[in-house]
């Protein structure tokens, strides 16, 4: 399958528009430079549209495109869990987490560890969160959007990556996060609408009549990929563990993305109001619950594609992450442009907010930490060079990191879930227990990667949701008991729930409300 010459213009067009957008909003006043706050966190002046907006539009990268829309073809709605939980957790963040990070008026999550625990948590938090958001997450992210794009354009992989990742980069390293968070509103109407037209063409394309009953037919044809929670005998039960995926380890993931991720809860951070913040993660919230329908469902429907021969299942079965490159081909020419560039949309987002949060944390956390007497403009000239070399680094190593794995999307969950139990712990210990110490934080934060470790070479059959549920539970065990045998920290160092306002909005609730009867609905249909 190849571009036609209405879908490179439309392409193109996609392209120059959102530089040019870019440059434009990132201007700033005459007489005055680029500081921190304007860089890293759009001068705290983001509202709930751009907030809610940017979080999904830099979640929905080619992990989620691809990645999920691979399993939906493997294992079916079950990986939705990954979508709809989150939707949960966003509105818990929003509730009891955000009044607490903006009354303390912070640029980074290791910021918050260095007033909570001091700067021996902050700065091996910090070397974990780049090295984190550099070797796995932007090298994923690089990857699988490189084979998307390889898939339409026979450029090869490496090429593909290297036009993805210098498109990010054009329009991420002048503008920060003013420029990421602002145009990610027209990225993420790209993706919704290009990502219907695939739902819709895959759908259309069934032995049914039309797309709507070709929905139905889906569901009667292939009841084992609608179902939400996998007996033990099934394939993938390893990955998605039956009800441990509702009563386990997954809660735990979701938490320290959507939580305590620098990645996810920067935009937050740049809210121009405690209220905005919130609003932007409710609506957020709202999109999560869509997002499975644009990506799962047309996985799903590429098993019957595969059977009837209009797709290649042999690659499928081999590699289920190309099952999306190959559904981009049922949409029409100047369609397919469309589509194609919701699916840049989604990778550039990605690695520009990945980019500006590696930057953030090293130049505010670790580099300002060791140099602290130089100007503004100096950090910010910081920020874009770590951020060019994390992306440097990340093309270098996408290939050996993830290659080689049969899906990207669960190769990330695994990896980031060896420390999330302990930051986790150390975040909501933190918060709710004056009595949680650094020695405490330490215990927790090593001893959740060590017991991960152990466990996932010791006992490889347990599922790793499972292993992390176990390892969380432990963890928070073992950081409360060590912390109040070593001694309580000082009073300044606590949190004083007393000083922050928890109540939010009448609207705020009522979209929560909504939220969770979809949710419980969903699986009550899909159990």
């Amino acid at each position: 399958m190849t571009l036609e010459t209405i879908d490179i213009i439309i392409i193109a067009a996609y392209a120059f528009a959102l530089l040019g957008i870019a440059l434009f909003v990132s201007r700033e006043p005459a007489g005055h430079e680029k500081n921190t706050e304007d860089y890293f966190l759009a001068g705290r002046a983001l509202p709930w549209w751009a907030i809610g907006a940017s979080l999904i539009a830099s979640n929905i990268s080619a992990e989620q495109i691809i990645g999920q829309s691979g399993q939906g073809f493997a294992v079916g709605v079950a990986i939705a869990a990954y979508e709809w939980q989150a939707a949960i957790v966003l509105l818990i963040v929003a509730k009891y987490f955000l009044p607490i990070f903006l009354k303390r008026e912070i640029y980074t999550m290791p910021q918050f560890l260095n007033q909570r625990y001091g700067e021996g948590v902050k700065n091996l938090m910090s070397v974990f969160w780049v090295a984190l958001y550099t070797a796995v997450n932007l090298t994923t992210v690089l990857w699988l959007g490189g084979l998307a794009v390889d898939s339409l354009t026979g450029w090869g992989v490496m090429l593909s990556m290297l036009a993805l990742a210098a498109f990010a980069s054009l329009y991420s390293l002048y503008g920060g996060l003013k420029a990421v968070a602002l145009t990610d509103i027209i990225q993420v109407v790209i993706l919704i609408f290009g990502g219907l037209a695939i739902t819709w063409f895959a759908l259309d394309a069934l032995p049914a009549d039309g797309a709507i009953a070709g929905f139905g037919f889906l569901m009667q044809e292939m009841p084992g990929h609608f179902e939400m929670i996998l007996d033990t005998d099934h394939p993938a039960y390893s990955d998605l563990p039956g009800i441990w995926t509702i009563l386990g380890g997954l809660w735990v993931l979701h938490f320290s993305y959507w939580g305590f991720n620098q990645y996810i809860i920067q935009r937050a951070l740049g809210a121009e109001s405690l209220g905005e913040a919130q609003k932007g993660l409710a609506f957020a919230a709202f999109l999560k619950i869509l997002v499975p329908f644009i990506v799962v469902v047309p996985g799903i429907a590429a098993v019957i594609l595969a059977q009837q021969g209009m797709l290649d299942g042999a690659a499928l079965n081999e590699k289920s992450d190309r099952t999306y490159g190959q559904l981009m081909a049922f949409a029409p020419a100047g369609l397919r442009g469309l589509v194609f560039a919701a699916l840049i949309a989604a990778v550039v987002s990605s690695l520009a907010s990945m980019m500006n949060s590696i930057s953030t944390i090293f130049t505010m956390d670790l580099y300002r930490s060791a140099r602290p007497d130089k100007a503004e403009q100096h950090y910010v000239m910081v920020g874009r060079i770590s951020a060019f070399t994390a992306m440097a680094l990340a093309l270098v190593l996408a290939r050996p990191f993830i290659g080689g794995f049969e899906s990207g999307f669960q190769t990330v969950q695994e990896y980031t879930g060896f420390i999330a139990p302990g930051i986790v712990v150390v975040f909501l210990l933190g918060f709710f227990d004056k009595k949680m110490n650094t020695t405490g934080a330490f215990t927790a934060l090593i001893g959740s990667l060590a017991v991960n470790i152990l466990l996932k070479f010791g006992m490889p059959d347990v599922p790793f949701i499972i292993r992390i549920w176990g390892v969380f539970v432990l963890s928070i065990i073992a950081a409360a008991v060590v912390s109040r045998m070593t001694g309580a920290p000082e009073e300044e160092r606590t949190v004083k729930l007393g000083d922050i306002s928890f109540a939010t909005t009448t609207l705020f609730n009522t979209l929560s409300a909504i939220t969770v009867v979809i949710f419980v609905g969903l699986y009550i249909v899909l159990w």
